[in-house]
């Protein structure tokens, strides 16, 4: 098992030690017991699996249309265990949803048969023989699905209403409205099936990284191999063209790389030597060769692969309640239909049975809730696709909806609002040492730390770091680190530190300040600039814009420090030199105050208990972390702030869409319930309430698709 991921579970074992005041919603509770899961692991290859997301969900994966009616797959070579619809060749449908051929022939036929009655040349009776073959045609599947749903107990679903609506048009002897409903439902289905497949195509692309082989170095030969093969440190040659097959640092040559199948950054970025080449990235320039960091199931791409896949699992409250809601409807509606004909024909006697078996078919026919079942999952389906596309990956729709009634945001600040790269702005040496020997001394200190401080620390040093005079080194999460250098104890850390050891030293700079002592005796400080990132202001704007005033800041930094970045970019609520622990309590103080949904959004590294305890919790810019994608519901792949109003946008332009068709479904079949009570509306009109109002919500659906708004 890893260090990140050890230390990922003592973060999680924090996180836990408040979970009696968790009971924020149905969504929290998911997300708590995923970290119940996994800090309950005691073997690193189920705590992997569990970080991946792997879980036997996808035994009960759904369609992703949304419908939630099953059948058997005892001759399914799947292993998905509920579909529904004949979309493939074991007579279930996948996800995928692909249009078979056979499919587009059937349909035609039967509509060809439909069509040839019109002519005039054919008796009656070829008339009724031609209608019952395009009935049998198009609706044998349909047929045989309610069937086999009659044998297994659930009687009540769309294929039933269809099957019941079409068979008792053939018994009134209305032979082409019988043929019609049948041919417009399976082509409305197969129509669905195809804006499905378009929608996951930029799903696709993410999924289409993986690479077949592997150019491996052994004794300076080239052996082509599986990447599934290659182990942490082999070497592999990149060559210009080729895409990375999996994690590793850059040990030899300099070459551009397009990043855009991953983060969605058009532009290509600069790698040298000692930078990352993560799995996906396409090598662009020059060849280069690599030291591999992780296995493949541990690398970037099979993560974000399996994170996309499992996207599906975790529903929206409108789409569980759609759930719900299609288990009462078929029944509530059948029974409607059947008082439609009792009612009138036997109690009032008012008309005949005929008639008000006629107006029965009709309701039966109009209240088909295909339009709502297919195009809500659907919607949702191609917002987390049309966000992935653009380096944006979301868990579940429960998230993407959380995400359009967000009022409530709290930004980490360093690496967030901040770049994280921190600039030496003043060395302030005490007593006799000079700077350059302090610079030393903390250069050594900082060596084996992964903070952006270290990193600009040892960026900012000339010289040479000598390991062996480092020992016993040892990280204080939120105050410092601590070392044995040259045989004495050195301390690196901010001002509570040097309190908390009694350290005497003078605290009169604002800044990002480093303390340094040695031996318990005081050194000097070394004060840093964070770098304010240039779209972090326009980003407070436009979340003022879409109405959310309520944002925070939260920083384990000094007061001063936060309160400089604070008022650069307008933000007025800030709680500054925060330990982690203490940024859990301040995010239950958040939520306790302000009954909303509410977002928290940093680097994923550090903050993994303030990012499971938020309602929505989004890492950015962390694509090669591990407690990045596990801590996260959401993960900006690019280091953009501008990708977190992106995804806000994505969201509540996802609900427009869901609300338009709710009220358009909903609208339109009332209106044709009513009046085909009545008499007014025939089965044609009861058509179009269905499968029309089905294409209107699926082709709405994928104005989604089509949304102009991007990241610049």
């Amino acid at each position: 098992m890893t260090d990140k991921f050890k230390g990922k579970i003592i973060l999680l074992k924090d996180y836990h030690d408040t979970k009696e005041n968790f009971n924020r919603d149905k969504d929290y509770e998911i997300k708590e017991n995923r970290y119940k899961q996994l800090n309950s692991m005691d073997h690193s290859n189920e705590i992997e699996d569990r970080v991946l997301g792997k879980s036997e969900k996808r035994q009960e994966a759904k369609c992703s249309c949304g419908h939630d009616h099953e059948h058997s797959h005892s001759n399914c070579t799947c292993d998905v265990k509920k579909h529904h619809h004949e979309h493939c060749s074991c007579g279930c449908s996948h996800c995928e949803q692909e249009i078979s051929i056979s499919e587009i022939i059937r349909i035609a036929v039967a509509t060809a048969m439909f069509m040839l009655p019109l002519m005039s040349i054919f008796s009656n009776t070829q008339k009724i023989i031609f209608y019952l073959g395009a009935y049998i045609i198009s609706g044998y599947p349909v047929i045989g699905e309610a069937l086999r749903n009659l044998f297994r107990g659930e009687i009540f679903d769309e294929n039933t209403l269809m099957t019941l609506a079409s068979l008792g048009a053939i018994y009134l002897g209305e032979f082409p409205e019988a043929s019609a409903v049948m041919i417009f439902y399976c082509a409305g289905e197969l129509f669905q099936s195809f804006s499905v497949t378009k929608s996951r195509a930029s799903i696709r692309e993410l999924l289409n990284l993986k690479v077949k082989s592997a150019n491996k170095i052994v004794d300076d030969e080239i052996i082509n191999i599986s990447p599934e093969k290659l182990m942490v440190n082999d070497t592999i040659l990149i060559k210009p063209g080729e895409r990375v097959p999996i994690d590793g640092i850059v040990i030899d040559g300099n070459t551009t790389v397009d990043t855009s199948s991953l983060t969605g950054e058009s532009l290509p970025k600069k790698i040298k030597p000692q930078e990352v080449l993560l799995s996906g990235f396409i090598n662009i320039s020059s060849p280069v060769r690599l030291r591999v960091i992780r296995r493949y199931e541990d690398s970037t791409v099979s993560r974000i692969m399996e994170l996309v896949e499992n996207s599906t699992d975790n529903k929206a409250k409108t789409e569980r309640f759609l759930t719900r809601f299609s288990k009462i409807y078929s029944p509530i509606v059948v029974a409607l239909a059947l008082l439609l004909i009792i009612v009138p024909t036997y109690l009032l006697q008012i008309g005949s049975f005929q008639l008000w078996l006629h107006r029965a078919l009709v309701f039966l026919a109009a209240s088909c809730p295909c339009a709502l079942i297919l195009s809500i999952p659907l919607c949702y389906f191609m917002g987390i696709g049309v966000a992935s596309k653009n380096g944006v990956l979301i868990k579940g729709s429960n998230y993407l909806e959380g995400l359009s009634r967000v009022d409530t945001v709290v930004f980490d600040k360093t690496g967030t609002l901040t770049k994280g790269v921190f600039d030496i702005s003043k060395i302030i040496p005490s007593g006799n040492i000079k700077k350059e020997e302090l610079l030393e001394i903390l250069a050594h200190g900082e060596f084996y730390s992964n903070h952006p401080i270290a990193k600009s620390v040892l960026n900012n040093y000339k010289g040479k770091v000598d390991k062996n005079l480092l020992k016993d080194y040892v990280e204080i999460p939120g105050y410092g680190v601590k070392v044995r250098y040259k045989d004495e104890t050195l301390i690196l850390g901010s001002i509570k530190l040097m309190k908390r050891l009694n350290i005497s030293c003078i605290d009169d700079i604002k800044g990002t300040i480093v303390y340094i002592a040695l031996g318990n005796k005081y050194l000097g400080k070394v004060v840093f600039d964070d770098i304010i990132r240039e779209e972090s202001k326009k980003v407070i704007k436009d979340l003022v814009k879409m109405k959310i005033n309520n944002i925070i800041m939260l920083t384990g930094d000094k007061k001063q420090s936060a309160e400089l970045v604070g008022k650069a970019l307008g933000i007025n609520k800030m709680y500054a030199e925060l330990l982690p622990q203490n940024k859990v309590e301040m995010m239950e103080r958040i939520i306790t105050k302000k009954n909303s949904t509410v977002v928290f959004i940093g680097d994923g590294i550090n903050d993994a208990p303030v990012l499971a305890r938020a309602d929505i919790g989004i890492s950015m810019g962390n694509i090669g972390s591990d407690a990045a994608i596990e801590a996260s519901d959401i993960v900006l792949l690019r280091d953009n702030l501008e990708s977190f109003s992106y995804a806000i946008k994505v969201s509540k332009y996802t609900k427009k869409i869901i609300i338009e068709n709710i009220i358009l479904a909903l609208g339109i079949k009332s209106v044709v319930l009513v009046l085909g009570a009545f008499g007014v509306a025939a089965m044609w009109e009861a058509v179009f309430a269905d499968v029309g109002v089905t294409l209107l919500a699926v082709l709405n659906c994928m104005r989604i698709k089509s949304s102009t708004f991007k990241i610049k």
